[in-house]
């Protein structure tokens, strides 16, 4: 008997990140409660470096298992967008990014959000929209950036400018962030005008 495409191994690793979301949210909360926020701190990295893992062999499994599935090519994009915009969320909340460096932020999480909503509307129209080499270049740099701002002052210590190397990848994200942005309109930009 096989298994439901809800419960294959790709599909859980997707529900594993997005249940690495309140956790890492939870370590932040459990900060100030802790003798050492260090601990807080490597803890949240730990568990977001796991979750941005199950990102890549997610996917990857789901190809050579031949095991996609309608409910995979949902979630996964979204587990992507919970983990990253609460994290961006809370590296603000504690002041780890603050002044002009909200503004690669701000682009990254309105990419985000619009990105989504054009390729929500070209699948109604039966038009794919593939992911470039150069997003997933971005999405790398970004997921290494945001572990880096997330070990922040605990990194610090151990590797002096963690949290500014952590600042200028964030950026880099972000220029990279709205090319990639304007190359999805561009590509999507005949389908909206032709309707």
């Amino acid at each position: 008997m096989s298994t439901p495409a809800a419960y294959n191994i790709p599909n859980l690793l997707t529900y594993g990140r997005i249940l690495a979301v309140p956790l890492i949210v939870l370590c932040f909360f459990m900060e100030g409660r802790l003798q050492s926020s260090d601990f807080a701190r490597w803890s949240a990295l730990a568990l977001f470096a796991v979750a941005s893992i199950t990102d890549f062999f997610d996917g990857y499994l789901a190809r050579i298992w031949e095991q996609t599935s309608n409910i995979g090519r949902m979630l996964d994009p979204i587990a992507d967008k919970l983990l990253v915009a609460s994290v961006l969320l809370l590296m603000a909340a504690d002041g780890t990014i603050a002044g002009w460096t909200i503004w690669a932020a701000i682009i990254i999480l309105c990419r985000e959000i619009l990105v989504s909503g054009l390729r929500e509307y070209l699948a109604e129209l039966k038009v794919s929209v593939p992911v470039t080499r150069i997003a997933k270049w971005k999405t790398t740099i970004q997921m290494v950036a945001i572990a880096f701002l997330l070990a922040g002052p605990a990194g610090d210590k151990l590797l002096p400018f963690t949290t500014e190397a952590g600042i200028t990848l964030l950026w880099i994200a972000a220029l990279i962030t709205m090319y990639t942005g304007y190359d999805y309109f561009r590509a999507g930009l005949k389908h909206i005008v032709g309707d």
